[in-house]
């Protein structure tokens, strides 16, 4: 089975959409520092708390918080990603991780 994803309000499907979705966001969301919590799993889950900072490219910074929810195949790879993400502006004198 391919990788199905829901990121925001975007829904992903495969891993050709996946990785150009990613190398978009990449384009967009610049000097990326992110730390995650982990919450729980099971046997093939996980899910983690997020919080990450980035700047776009106009030099406007951000902060977007949220929770995901990873499952993977027996083979390790993932099955399905769902992450619930809120975005604020922040100042870049704001910034918590650096």
């Amino acid at each position: 089975m391919d990788s199905e994803w829901r990121n925001r309000s975007t829904f992903i499907n495969g891993r050709d959409e996946i990785i150009s979705f990613l190398e978009e966001k990449w384009q967009i969301e610049q000097n990326y520092r992110l730390k995650k919590e982990y919450w729980a799993h099971t046997k093939n889950r996980i899910a983690v708390r997020f919080e990450y900072e980035y700047s776009d490219l106009s030099g406007n910074w951000f902060r977007a918080y949220g929770n995901e929810n990873w499952e993977f195949e027996d083979n390790g790879l993932m099955k399905k990603r769902f992450a619930s993400i809120n975005d604020i502006p922040i100042s870049e004198t704001d910034r918590k991780i650096k």
